[in-house]
């Protein structure tokens, strides 16, 4: 020890932790994206973190038909009519693998334009000739084309170019996306020989790659196969290894209600990480899977709470004007038949009149099977999803320091005082950390395993209020006051 003569300082690191809490209400959406539309592509099975509206766009696209292009859907969902943030979105349409070659055929020419009025064409692969195809243009010397409003190419004839100012016909040949070629394989994804991650199997990288954790899986138009939700269901129970989230999954809306229930349980969309909504909405003339809506709407009730997930987004207000099929067959669901989906674990949504549409359910698919208030209630789920993410995320920096007592009291200490603030709030109607020397047998010190216990309540949602009504006699006096 070097020689001091004076007063020396020492700096103890504070014993009691501030929590890292999870974030909550952001989704990880896999699906189909205009990426030919798009001004900064980002490569196939990327995935894309986009704060705002014109980010996603610049980097996948956008087009109004939903049917081809998913994350389309959810894109205007979230930013448009929720305006919630952040997203990440991952897009499978791959240009050099689901694409089909359109032979060159004619196109009319008036004023030196031409309109190509096909979707998906991939302007690198365009190619221009003479109506004969003896003589091929070149791109920004002869002509120059660009995406119209409806993503249409429209080719413009340039003066100084070798094309005629008469020109009435040019033969036009390219390549276009061909979405339908996308298949279940690749929205659920995996690790390619090179080892590289593709669809679903890419929500392990958001957190190494952003810092963001998704706690909300999504897949627009395609959850509702059900070899999807299962894996969707998979990932929400074990992303890095370590976190989880909920799996926001659609039943066939093809189905009538009578047959929603039945369909649920039979295709096995009954995991406590899961989410069953039923059917599609509606507004303005567009039709929305109820998935996509509701992610936008747990972030919104999420955030109106202070970021704590302890409310349900049950009877909050959806974007809607109606709710339909998959053909667009309109459904009007009394209160009687939504509460019947809701006995079998599956959301759907209620017009209240002058309240407008609300979402309609607090169950996850493991309702009506399991009952326990920890899995069958959304908001309860979500609590212990949260709070297991959060403790995970401020206590790993804990991990491999000296297993004793400072540790112990450092860690019991923290927790207690974080659900104690809980409680104030109303998140937690209660909640305590103990160490019990039970749970700790001298195997698994030697080990170096601890074990604390976590005891905690989250408010179950009031699902029905009861008000009884009795005639009173009494009240019968006032007759002779």
């Amino acid at each position: 020890m070097a020689f001091k003569h004076g007063v020396t300082i020492i700096e103890q690191p504070t014993s009691v932790l501030a929590p890292s809490q999870a974030a909550t209400g952001i989704p990880f959406v896999v699906g189909t994206a205009p990426v030919h539309l798009a001004s900064d592509a980002v490569p196939v099975n990327t995935p894309v973190l986009a704060f705002t509206y014109a980010e996603a766009v610049k980097a996948l696209g956008y087009a109004d038909n939903w049917k081809d292009y998913t994350l389309s859907e959810m894109v205007y969902s979230h930013f448009v009519l929720y305006q919630k943030s952040p997203l990440i979105l991952v897009n499978v349409l791959d240009p050099d693998k689901h694409k089909t070659t359109v032979a060159p055929a004619s196109v009319a020419v008036s004023n030196r334009v031409a309109i190509i009025a096909v979707d998906g064409v991939l302007l690198p692969s365009l190619v221009v000739k003479s109506q004969d195809g003896a003589t091929t243009y070149i791109k920004d010397t002869d002509y120059v084309a660009a995406f119209d409003d409806a993503g249409h190419v429209v080719v413009t004839t340039l003066a100084s170019g070798a094309i005629a100012a008469n020109a009435t016909q040019l033969s036009m040949g390219y390549n276009k996306l061909n979405p339908s070629a996308v298949n279940a394989a690749d929205i659920i994804g995996g690790v390619t020989a090179a080892g590289a991650y593709t669809g679903f199997e890419l929500v392990n990288q958001v957190y190494p790659r952003f810092g963001v954790l998704p706690d909300l899986l999504v897949s627009p138009g395609w959850s509702h196969q059900p070899e999807i939700a299962a894996v969707m269901k998979a990932k929400a129970g074990n992303i890095n290894g370590n976190f989880k989230a909920m799996a926001l999954t659609d039943i066939d809306p093809e189905k009538k209600y009578t047959d929603a229930g039945a369909w649920k349980s039979n295709n096995n969309y009954t995991g406590t990480l899961q989410i069953a909504t039923y059917p599609k909405l509606t507004l303005g003339g567009r039709r929305f899977h109820f998935s996509t809506q509701l992610a936008g709407l747990i972030a919104q009730t999420d955030a109106d709470n202070g970021g704590i997930p302890y409310v349900s987004p049950s009877n909050k207000s959806l974007q809607a004007d109606g709710t339909a099929l998959a053909d667009g067959t309109g459904q009007y669901l009394g209160i009687d038949q939504a509460s019947y989906l809701n006995s079998q674990g599956i959301m759907t949504a209620l017009n209240l009149g002058t309240s407008g549409w609300k979402s309609w359910g607090n169950t996850t698919g493991a309702f009506p099977a399991n009952t326990d208030p920890k899995d069958s209630f959304i908001p309860v789920r979500r609590m212990f999803n949260w709070i297991g993410n959060s403790l995970m995320l401020t206590y790993m920096q804990k991990v491999d320091d000296p297993m004793n007592k400072r540790l112990i009291a450092a860690v019991t200490d923290s927790i207690n005082i974080w659900l104690n603030g809980l409680t104030a709030t109303g998140a937690l109607l209660g909640g305590r950390v103990e160490f019990n020397q039970s749970e700790n047998p001298d195997t698994s010190l030697m080990a170096g395993k601890i074990t604390f216990h976590l005891f905690l309540t989250p408010p179950g949602p009031a699902q029905e209020i009861a008000f009884v009504l009795e005639y009173d006699t009494s009240y019968l006096s006032a007759l002779f006051a």
